[in-house]
């Protein structure tokens, strides 16, 4: 049970950080500025690419990290879009307020980095906070170190945890979203690079993707590759484009973090919360197709789902069988489960070992199906599934989030398209350049649709010179 008196830290995924270099912002989306923060960071690019076998270093340019994102953030071809961190701050910070909780840490870091380095790093940071912290009151002098950690972010807690001595001084690893076993999408970004449409930036962005161990340290450890109806690891065979050496870093990764968590076993266990998003159709395995690869939902002839980035092939731990009840199962898509409310309610359970009063009503899922990215001058395009002999009505959104001058949301169009044998679908056209997120939900208060939540990125390119 945890303490009331612990310290929570707040890691975030990938792109999840703010980056300065000489106290000047190159990656720092503000509010409704995700668009502008995109463009300031491809002219950056050739001094943000990291060197060729840099490993586990830092490659001593400057960049530092400053703060965990507020708003929408994304990066094409780095990773899917994601909403910020200020709603999980907000609810952790409600419960250290009243009292529920003890500190809250929130900590960025450079996420072009190695997993590795972070974790060696966030020794530095989390190991004197806590003395600070135990120090400061003598009802502390018991409290332990409690991680939240979003997407890659549980990835450098658990390197932590396990390989630099955190588990003496740690209580509860909580992790949302965190692929535990990789996710497929990473080897489609690094092997078929940046959308093509998005100007001068294209190459410069695939080429910095390619920079980063920390994304090859999200590529799968499952057998992902389909060959002829055969599953093949990434060392197993050769995918066009991919870094042999830093592939097999990658995986060796992957396989030395699960084996000091076996070796740690029931308590590796024991501490370990994982919530994940399920329901959604999600990039699994690749099949090789010429110079790139074709994204597959399936592995083998089953479906998992996942959701939408992580599948659940890569969101359960090893050897942890797909149906376990270890793991917190919530509907909604990647780049929002830290901002879920259901994700949150459960999130805070995990925290405090007290059941939260669960939020009703919602009982049918929904599979909502939206591209990352598309250009201005596009539609933006809307699928949904309805898992429900008799589907209810829903209401699709295109939110504008922190868009305003006030920073609130305001809803740039609202449909309620006519479904047909459990399943929508619809357009959207005349979006603006900028951050979006696409939200279902029941049509009316006390529906039982799950509401499921897309961001979205609209793109202009800049003018080529």
């Amino acid at each position: 049970m945890m303490a009331n008196t612990d310290l929570v830290v707040v890691l975030p995924g990938i792109m999840g950080s703010t980056l300065t270099r000489n106290a000047e912002p190159i990656w720092a989306p503000s509010a409704g500025a995700v668009l502008r923060a995109v463009q300031t960071l491809g002219r950056s690019l050739t001094r943000l690419r990291l060197p060729a076998g840099i490993g586990d270093a830092h490659p001593d340019d400057g960049v530092a990290p400053g703060e965990l994102m507020p708003d929408l953030h994304v990066i094409p071809g780095i990773w899917t879009p994601v909403t910020g961190y200020d709603g999980l701050l907000r609810r952790l910070h409600s419960l250290q307020k009243h009292g529920t909780i003890g500190g809250v840490l929130p900590v960025a870091y450079d996420w072009r980095l190695s997993n590795r380095y972070n974790a060696r790093r966030l020794a530095t940071i989390v190991e004197p906070a806590l003395e600070r912290w135990r120090a400061s009151s003598p009802d502390r002098a018991d409290a332990r170190l409690v991680f939240v950690g979003h997407s890659m972010g549980g990835l450098v807690a658990r390197w932590y945890v396990e390989r630099c001595g955190g588990a003496e001084l740690t209580r509860k690893l909580i992790t949302l979203a965190t692929p535990y076993r990789g996710a497929a999408t990473a080897v489609e970004q690094l092997v078929n690079g940046v959308h093509k449409g998005i100007g001068p930036l294209s190459v410069d962005l695939t080429a910095f993707a390619r920079s980063l161990p920390s994304l090859h340290q999200l590529l799968p450890d499952y057998a992902c590759i389909d060959t002829a109806g055969t599953l093949h690891r990434l060392d197993e065979t050769t995918v066009p484009e991919l870094d042999t050496a830093m592939v097999d870093d990658a995986l060796a990764f992957h396989d030395d973090l699960a084996a000091a968590e076996a070796a740690r076993r029931p308590a590796s266990l024991t501490m370990t919360h994982a919530i994940v998003g399920v329901r959604q159709s999600t990039r699994t395995t690749m099949r090789i197709d010429g110079a790139g690869v074709e994204a597959l939902d399936t592995i083998g002839a089953d479906n998992d789902y996942g959701d939408g980035t992580v599948p659940l092939a890569g969101a359960i731990g090893h050897d942890l069988p797909m149906d376990t009840n270890t793991v917190r199962r919530v509907v909604d898509r990647h780049g929002h489960l830290q901002a879920n409310p259901w994700a949150l309610d459960e999130l805070e359970e995990a925290l405090t070992a007290t059941p939260v009063r669960r939020r009703a009503g919602a009982t049918v899922p929904v599979r909502v199906a939206v591209p990352d990215l598309i250009l201005a001058a596009d539609a933006l395009p809307v699928a949904v599934d309805i898992e429900s002999d008799s589907p209810p009505a829903v209401l699709v959104q295109v939110v504008a989030t922190g868009a305003a001058a006030d920073r609130r949301e305001h809803v740039v169009a609202s449909r309620t398209p006519r479904i047909r044998d459990g399943r929508l679908e619809t357009r959207f056209t005349g979006l603006a350049p900028g951050g979006y997120e696409v939200r279902v939900t029941g049509l009316t208060p006390g529906s039982p649709v799950t509401p499921v939540t897309a961001p979205v990125l609209v793109w202009t390119p800049e003018p080529t010179p």
